[in-house]
C-alpha cells in the first residue's frame, strides 16, 4: 500500500492533504465514487468493507473478501477507472461479528477473516478488538485489546505473500464511534484525551514489537480516536476544532501515524477541511453516501408521481417502507417510535438503516421498474431542478445524462465533493 503510505508521509511533512474512505457495498455508491474520482482525476480511491458486511461467512452482503474485491473491481473496469489507483480496506476487522461466542472462538474466526482479507488483496487493515465477547469483562481491558490486535496483525502478516514494498498498512485504536451512528440521542461528545491516545499507541507499539511485529508497526498509518464528531437518528454533532487542539498537537511528533476519523458523515465541508488540517487525515464516510442514495431514489419516486400514470408507477417509496415493516430485523433495536414518527425514522434517520434493505427482491424490482418508467418518460428539467438540483446542474453543464442511474450518481457526487475539497484543498 505504498500509495497510502506516500500520502500519509506527505501529510506528516506538512501538506494539508487527506484520504477519503468510502465504506459501502452498494453498487451505485461505488459507481458514484469512481465516477467522481474520474471527473477530478483523483490519484487514489479507497473503498472499505466492514467485518459485518463481508467475512468468511458472507456477512450481510453475502460476500466473502474475494467476492467484494471482484465486485468493486468489476465496477471500476466498467467505468474505466485504473485499478492501480484503487485501494481496498477492511474496517473494524476483529471479533465484532461473533461476540456471542467465547473470546477463543471469536478470535479464531477473526484470524481467519483477517487472513482472507489480506489474501484477497485488501491492503488497509483496521484491527479493532475493542468489543467484549461472551466470556469477556465489560469493558475490555486496554491491554487485552492491544494483545488481540497484535494477534490479528500476525495473522495478516503471515497471510501476505506479495511484494514487501506493498505489504498491508494498519490502523489501530479503541476509541471507535459506533459503526453506522449512535442509537441514542447525542448533544456533545468527549474528545479523546491526548494522553489516552498516546498511551494506546505506546501499548500497541510495545506489544507488536514483543510479538516480533516491528516491521508491521512501521506500517501502522493511523489510530482511531474521537475528535468530537458523531450523529444520531436526527442530529449531527459538529466538529469543534478548539476542542481538539491538544489532541491534534499530540500526534504531530509521532512518526508515520495520523488520526483516522470515523462517523464524519454529515459534517459540513468546512468541518471536514478542519479535520484534515488537524491531522484527522483519513475521513471515513458510509451512511452519509447511502443517505444521499436514498435522497435521490425518493426524488425519482416523486418525479414518477408527477409524470407517470398511477397504474404504471413503481411506488418504490411505498414498497420500501412496507418491506421494512414486514422485516424489521435491521432496525427494531434502533428505532422505537410508532405510527407517523416511525415512518419518519424508517425513511430519514441519519443512521440510514434503510440501506440494509436495498437488495430485498421486492424493493429491487420496484427500483428497476422506476428506472424503466423514467427512461421511457424522461424527467422534465423543471422537475429535475425541483427534486434533484445538483443533478440538474450537472445535466445543464453537460457532465451527466438524464438516465436515472446517472442522476443518482451525480447526486451522490455532491456529497463526495465536500470530502474531495477537504482532502485535496489545492486541487
Amino acid at each position: 500500500m505504498q500509495l497510502i503510505r506516500n500520502l500519509i508521509d506527505r501529510h506528516k511533512r506538512g501538506e494539508p492533504i487527506g484520504l477519503t474512505s468510502v465504506c459501502s457495498a452498494h453498487p451505485l455508491v461505488i459507481e458514484a465514487t469512481f465516477a467522481h474520482a474520474l471527473r477530478h482525476d483523483t490519484p487514489l480511491v479507497l473503498v472499505e468493507a466492514t467485518s459485518n458486511q463481508v467475512n468468511q461467512d458472507g456477512g450481510y452482503t453475502g460476500m466473502v473478501p474475494a467476492d467484494f474485491r471482484a465486485f468493486v473491481e468489476g465496477i471500476a473496469d466498467r467505468l474505466g477507472f485504473p485499478l492501480a489507483r484503487l485501494a481496498l480496506g477492511g474496517d473494524h476487522l476483529g471479533p465484532n461479528a461473533w461476540t456471542a461466542l467465547s473470546a477463543g472462538e471469536a478470535m479464531a474466526k477473526a484470524e481467519v477473516m483477517v487472513a482472507d482479507y489480506v489474501r484477497a488483496g485488501f491492503g488497509k487493515i483496521h484491527l479493532d478488538c475493542s468489543m467484549s465477547c461472551a466470556d469477556d469483562p465489560v469493558p475490555l481491558p486496554e491491554r487485552t485489546i492491544a494483545e488481540r490486535a497484535a494477534r490479528l496483525c500476525r495473522a495478516a502478516e503471515d497471510a501476505y505473500a506479495g511484494d514487501p514494498a506493498d505489504a498491508p498498512v494498519y490502523v489501530i485504536g479503541t476509541e471507535v464511534p459506533v459503526p453506522g451512528g449512535a442509537a441514542e440521542d447525542l448533544d456533545t461528545l468527549a474528545v479523546t484525551a491526548p494522553e489516552a491516545a498516546l498511551a494506546t499507541l505506546d501499548m500497541h507499539r510495545a506489544l507488536f514489537r514483543e510479538a516480533g511485529l516491528g516491521g508491521a508497526w512501521d506500517r501502522v498509518i493511523a489510530t482511531v480516536v474521537q475528535p468530537g464528531v458523531e450523529f444520531d437518528h436526527m442530529k449531527v454533532v459538529d466538529y469543534r476544532p478548539e476542542a481538539a487542539t491538544a489532541l491534534s498537537a499530540a500526534i504531530e511528533p509521532v512518526d508515520h501515524i495520523v488520526f483516522e476519523a470515523h462517523s464524519t458523515d454529515y459534517q459540513q465541508a468546512t468541518a471536514l477541511a478542519a479535520l484534515v488540517r488537524d491531522h484527522f487525515a483519513i475521513l471515513k464516510v458510509g451512511p452519509g453516501v447511502t443517505f444521499a442514495l436514498r435522497e435521490a431514489l425518493w426524488a425519482l419516486d416523486a418525479i414518477e408521481k408527477e409524470t407517470i400514470d398511477a397504474p404504471k408507477r413503481a411506488r418504490l417509496r411505498d414498497v420500501s417502507i412496507a418491506r421494512m415493516k414486514a422485516e424489521p430485523g435491521h432496525w427494531r433495536r434502533y428505532y422505537h417510535e410508532a405510527g407517523a414518527a416511525l415512518d419518519l425514522q424508517l425513511q430519514y434517520s441519519l443512521s440510514d438503516r434503510i440501506r440494509y434493505y436495498w437488495p430485498d427482491a421486492e424493493i429491487a424490482a420496484a427500483q428497476a421498474r422506476l428506472f424503466d418508467n423514467l427512461r421511457e418518460h424522461t424527467p422534465p428539467l423543471p422537475l429535475l431542478s425541483q427534486y434533484l438540483p445538483a443533478a440538474h446542474a450537472a445535466v445543464r453543464a453537460g457532465s451527466t445524462t438524464l438516465d436515472p442511474i446517472d442522476l443518482i450518481v451525480a447526486h451522490i457526487g455532491a456529497t463526495l465533493d465536500a470530502y474531495h475539497g477537504a482532502c485535496t484543498p489545492h486541487a
